[in-house]
């Protein structure tokens, strides 16, 4: 007779929920759950809830269906809540909302995935607690939560009975993390291995993916210029992100040097500038509103730094930008 599984997971997915973020975690689960490689849920068990029974249909259109309905929270070791396109997650089913808290009045841990914490914190049930959300969604959840300041420089954040990742590949270690805690390093390692990913990575490993021009290994730098990115518009002194970071200013500086051959407000001021950019070639908003999101005193302030790094004002460097292109769509 088989023991029980030591780890038992529902799964809640919102509408329009991100595949990937399910498929990683459940990947995880199932190539740890069994011995011999057969995917029988042994060690471990997963389960999708629902409150209608009803297919549900992730954003790229496929189709999950679920496999019972909501009851006993305390069947489950974790509650797992996949959350996907933000317009879709801010209406969802209150009979999940009422399952949610009754698995937190039983003190049984929920982890939000993906936009699943935005879930989480208008369901109330992420007060005092820090959280973790994608880097691509730091400003949405800015906006939708005022107050409250995401963690966006890591990959997933535990707290307490309070798990939350960014999502994608994300998933796969915060899946890995719980394997390792209820059935043993071997199996998680067997999971991520099989994944073709190469080692499990803590919580405070910095997200992948970051959306500039640098490209290093030095994770206290990468952790810096998501810092450095996330507070483009009111930008942070070299002092203030080195207490962020929770390390001397020498410490940073030598980072910096060493990685990127520049000084951390060098590599702010060319963040500033890569934004800048961006909001030039594919937006309408005028030199002024650019200036003022990009953390700069005024227009003309903004004018002078930027004619000096690219030779022209940036009203000309967007005519110019947006000429070539044009002509590059007529060739």
């Amino acid at each position: 007779m088989e023991a029980k599984p030591a780890l038992k997971i529902g799964f809640i997915l919102a509408r329009r929920f991100t595949l990937s973020a399910f498929a990683n975690f459940a990947d995880v689960l199932r190539l740890a759950a069994d011995k011999n490689d057969r995917s029988r849920p042994i060690r471990c068990s997963w389960r999708v809830v629902s409150a209608t029974m009803n297919p549900v249909m992730s954003s790229c259109g496929i189709h999950v269906h679920p496999d019972e309905r909501l009851g006993d929270p305390e069947k489950f070791d974790y509650v797992v809540v996949v959350g996907g396109l933000i317009p879709d997650i801010q209406d969802i089913n209150p009979e999940y909302i009422a399952y949610l808290k009754r698995a937190a009045l039983a003190n049984i841990p929920i982890v939000g995935v993906c936009t699943g914490a935005f879930i989480l914190y208008r369901a109330g049930l992420m007060e005092g607690y820090r959280c973790c959300v994608s880097w691509f969604h730091h400003n949405d959840f800015l906006e939708q939560f005022e107050g409250l300041i995401p963690v966006s420089d890591q990959i997933f954040v535990v707290d307490g009975n309070r798990l939350t990742c960014s999502g994608g590949v994300s998933s796969a270690h915060l899946a890995a993390y719980l394997v390792e805690r209820h059935i043993g390093s071997a199996a998680a390692r067997k999971s991520l291995n099989i994944m073709i990913i190469d080692e499990a990575q803590t919580p405070e490993n910095p997200q992948p993916g970051l959306p500039l021009d640098f490209a290093t290994s030095d994770k206290l730098v990468r952790k810096a210029l998501h810092l450095i990115r996330q507070n483009v518009a009111t930008p942070l002194t070299v002092d203030q992100l080195s207490k962020r970071l929770k390390v001397s200013r020498r410490m940073l500086e030598r980072h910096f040097g060493d990685a990127l051959q520049l000084s951390p407000a060098e590599a702010g001021l060319s963040v500033r500038l890569a934004v800048a950019r961006h909001l030039l070639s594919r937006t309408e908003n005028s030199v002024t509103r650019i200036a003022t999101e990009t953390g700069f005193c005024d227009a003309s302030h903004f004018g002078k730094v930027f004619r000096t790094r690219e030779g022209m004002p940036p009203d000309a460097w967007r005519k110019q930008i947006r000429g070539d292109s044009a002509r590059d769509l007529l060739t």
